[in-house]
């Protein structure tokens, strides 16, 4: 809320106001009061289009009126899907980043936004950096939402949340129940099962985005969606926390029987680089080959997952958006492709597509060495 708007509020009934004041508790529990439904929004991170889209379907800027700058940059192909209908994105003001003291608070302020919507992971910096504070005066609340550090419990509760922002409650909902739906094809079928074996998987994060090797995920993000999918995360008792790395030498010690590489284009972090842009539109044969390099490196070579070629990539931005239940089910169909030969993660993806994104499905978002799978 602007300050014009704050003080109006202090001297007009609440009920005479064209929305409803209300308090909401964001991710972290803080207690939020905010005028529902919101109309400006700040974006924290320019990916959150993801789940403002799926709420906002039939314009997913309308609220928007600010947005941090890594769009572009994290899924190139992604935003220039949404780029090719809605041109006029280009014209918003971009941030910087909290976590790297970038976020210009003035500029926020000057946009009079009625909530501004953070990651949780900005929750230290933004802390840190008394964005918080700053803000409060000026009478603009801040909302935190996690789709990233425990996507499995906080995804849920951020879209509730973002629902009552937006004055979306049902489609919040809707989304809610389709989400769980289509995890439980997975999670139901493996629980029915009495002798289940679970392959050993290596999930390497963004492979061939730096020499360097090999960061993965911990007990959590895809680390869980390994778990949930009937695998065994090869990181989950190495790495302490949701994200670290994994010495090369670990890798062929623990011999995985799948490897799994997370990737997208992204051409303008890294031009030219070694990693595997699946994502929207993706070309399979070019990311395969991409994918098959990936493997020539030393903790990889002679290991179960490369002589069998159950190597796979799967879109990055899994790990940070509420679609992850799409992840789920094709890295399932992977790891027990008898099991789940009936399911479809693609026709699921475009499902959701369908009822509750503004753009058209394009495939390119999985790929495998193994042509059978």
């Amino acid at each position: 809320m602007a300050v014009s708007l704050l003080v109006t509020a202090t001297l007009v009934p609440v009920a005479a106001l064209a929305g409803d004041m209300v308090t909401v508790t964001d991710i972290t529990g803080r207690k939020v009061e905010v005028e529902v439904p919101v109309e400006k929004v700040i974006l924290g991170e320019g990916r959150q289009i993801y789940f403002t889209a799926a709420l906002d379907s039939e314009d997913p800027f309308k609220r928007v009126v600010g947005w941090r700058d890594d769009f572009e940059k994290a899924d190139n192909d992604g935003y220039h899907q949404y780029l090719e209908k809605y041109p006029e994105m280009t014209d918003l003001p971009t941030f910087g980043g909290t976590k790297t003291g970038t976020f210009d608070v003035e500029q926020a302020v000057a946009l009079e936004p009625d909530v501004i919507i953070l990651n949780l992971d900005a929750k230290v910096a933004t802390e840190e950096g008394g964005y918080i504070e700053k803000l409060n005066k000026v009478g603009i609340p801040v909302v935190y939402v996690d789709f990233r550090e425990k996507p499995m419990e906080n995804t849920e509760p951020s879209m509730r949340l973002i629902g009552k922002l937006f004055g979306k409650e049902e489609k919040a909902e809707e989304f809610i129940e389709f989400r769980a739906a289509e995890i439980a094809k997975v999670t139901d079928k493996l629980a029915a099962q009495k002798d289940l074996v679970k392959p050993v998987v290596f999930m390497e994060r963004a492979g061939g985005y730096s020499d360097d090797c090999c960061m993965s995920f911990g007990d959590g993000n895809f680390g869980k969606m390994v778990e949930m999918a009937g695998g065994v995360n090869l990181a989950a008792d190495i790495i302490p926390g949701t994200f670290g790395t994994v010495n090369p030498e670990q890798i062929i010690a623990s011999d995985p029987d799948h490897i799994i590489v997370t990737g997208a284009n992204w051409e303008l972090y890294i031009p030219g680089g070694n990693w595997v842009g699946v994502g929207p539109g993706a070309d399979p044969e070019v990311t395969g080959d991409k994918l098959a390099k990936l493997m020539k490196r030393p903790g990889f070579t002679g290991v179960k997952a490369v002589r069998e070629n159950n190597v796979h990539a799967i879109w990055h931005q899994f790990y940070n958006n509420p679609y992850q239940f799409v992840a789920i089910q094709q890295i399932a169909k992977w790891l027990h492709p008898d099991l789940f030969a009936d399911l479809d993660p693609d026709a699921t993806f475009k499902e959701l597509h369908d009822r509750f994104l503004p753009i058209d499905y394009r495939p390119g978002y999985f790929v495998s060495l193994n042509s059978s799978k």
